[in-house]
């Protein structure tokens, strides 16, 4: 939940930045957390959204969205299964299930992943780097609830800083297996389209052309595509490298280009749950299946692949007959993928 407060500025404040305004003011506890709400599109300067280092004048009137969090989150650690992949005294690489958001928030208080970090390395040994969001142990990258696959978590302070610096440096490789609606025309291509917050609901992010918007880059290669059957115009899977990492990037560009991720109930205009029922699916088929990066402390470089999980490897096999065959990356992944475990925790997906 949240509401929309006002401030007028003062005279004094004539020409100051947005962002240290209002975190001189009060409107925000800092001035990191208020150039994350201005890129979020939660503030707006008489009326409109603009950048972090928009001059405000005296006389604006500045509307600001604010979070009606709990007085006080207790964050406790909770026996919730973790597939660890790797793991030492700096950091954890793991396999994220389905239906595992990765922290508490007004939602859910309980059963996240930073629970599961709690209880399985102690409070005492996860990174809290993200300054007043004490309820984000551990966390250094997240992942959508009904998203699977590999992420790391950090444990001292000065891991989470070096992978974060990675990840804002796009030196960590991140890559997500999806299956989209649609026979894709070509076998590679480059989405550059910034994201912001939708104007017409809060709760999702769109492609638009606004001030508040964030540069978003996502690559893709066609790994197979299947031919359309009675009730769909075919399929295509997909490899998505993140070159960014916005709030759900590649759900985002893939509606963007008209091939919306099957199974995904928010940015799918193809009637999602058709094709859910169609392939036995209950969430969206994304996947991250591979990431590379350096170690934090020593440098070595560290790359990991995950095999599909059993619901969408089972949504895949319905589609087998209609195949049009592998591209060469296709193959090149399908290899891959069959020398890497099957995550070994499931998890499920909550009744919507």
């Amino acid at each position: 939940m949240s509401r929309s407060l006002c401030h007028i500025v003062a005279t004094e404040d004539a020409g100051s930045r947005l962002d240290a305004l209002c975190a001189a003011r009060g409107l925000y506890a800092s001035r990191s957390a208020a150039a994350r709400a201005i890129e979020e599109g939660r503030v707006f300067v008489n009326g409109a959204t603009v950048s972090k280092k928009h001059a405000v004048a005296a006389g604006d009137t500045i509307v600001y969205e604010v979070d009606e969090e709990p007085e006080s989150v207790v964050v406790y650690g909770e026996p919730i299964d973790l597939d660890v992949r790797f793991e030492d005294e700096d950091m954890l690489v793991l396999s994220k299930q389905i239906g595992l958001v990765c922290h508490p928030s007004v939602d859910h208080a309980h059963g996240t992943l930073v629970n599961a970090l709690i209880w399985h390395c102690g409070e005492d040994n996860l990174c809290n780097v993200q300054g007043e969001e004490a309820d984000r142990l551990g966390i250094v990258h997240r992942l959508d609830r009904d998203t699977s696959g590999l992420m790391l978590a950090a444990k001292t302070d000065e891991a989470g800083r070096e992978l974060m610096a990675q990840i804002q440096d796009r030196a960590v490789d991140r890559h997500y297996i999806a299956l989209v609606h649609g026979i894709m025309a070509h076998d590679t291509g480059m989405i550059d389209a910034p994201i912001a917050r939708s104007a017409d609901e809060r709760c999702r992010m769109a492609v638009r052309d606004v001030p508040s918007a964030r540069e978003a880059i996502t690559t893709f290669r066609v790994l197979e595509r299947f031919e359309a059957g009675p009730k769909d115009d075919g399929y295509s899977l997909i490899e998505c490298k993140l070159f960014t990492g916005r709030t759900h990037q590649i759900r985002v560009h893939m509606q963007y280009t008209r091939h919306p991720i099957v199974g995904d109930p928010v940015y799918n205009a193809h009637g999602p749950r058709d094709a859910r029922a169609q392939l036995g699916l209950r969430r969206q088929f994304l996947h991250s299946y591979s990431i590379a990066f350096e170690h934090p402390t020593t440098g070595e470089p560290m790359a990991f692949a995950d095999n599909l999980p059993r619901d969408l490897q089972e949504a895949l096999d319905s589609l087998a007959a209609r195949s049009l065959g592998k591209t060469e990356a296709g193959r090149e992944v399908a290899e891959l993928m069959a020398t890497s475990p099957v995550p070994s925790v499931e998890g499920e997906v909550p009744d919507e």
